[in-house]
């Protein structure tokens, strides 16, 4: 697996992204819904990866937002149907992970859903020690949402 920034704009990368605004709309209402989309994700206060297979094969995504000089938050997390369960996520938010620290920020958060669906991002985020937290950011309250962090000090 490898990472690479950017590529937003690839073909591969759209399709993927594409899936993911659809899963979280089948999934989530509109008020509920939280990903973005590539106009989103082009944001001058967002970095965001792709991981690739050696076949050239886009396997998941991942990006940091700068919420401020001390705390980002994780967006858009995914990887394809084709590749879950083969450890793509953890290889992201590894990454992630170390990328907040390389940029110093002190804390991560993150908002997923709270339902069973979001069930295996819950066991990842938690086995690398995030804890549930209050809405951050913009965010409310939601009984479909599960807030997170992660102290990096």
């Amino acid at each position: 697996m490898k990472i690479e920034l950017g590529k937003l704009d690839h073909p591969l990368v759209i399709e993927l992204l594409e899936e993911h605004i659809k899963d979280m709309r089948s999934i989530s209402p509109p008020e509920s819904k939280h990903a973005l989309d590539l106009v989103g994700l082009s944001a001058d206060d967002i970095s965001f990866w792709t991981i690739w297979n050696e076949h050239g094969e886009v396997m998941g995504c991942g990006a940091l937002k700068a919420l401020d000089d001390k705390h980002a938050e994780i967006k858009s997390m995914r990887t394809s149907l084709k590749f879950r369960s083969q450890g793509v996520a953890a290889f992201m938010l590894e990454h992630l992970i170390s990328e907040a620290k390389m940029k110093g920020f002190e804390c991560i958060q993150l908002e997923t859903g709270a339902m069973d669906f979001f069930k295996p991002a819950h066991r990842l985020y938690a086995k690398y020690g995030f804890e549930q937290c209050g809405p951050f950011a913009n965010y409310r309250e939601d009984p479909l949402s599960l807030f997170m962090l992660l102290n990096l000090n």
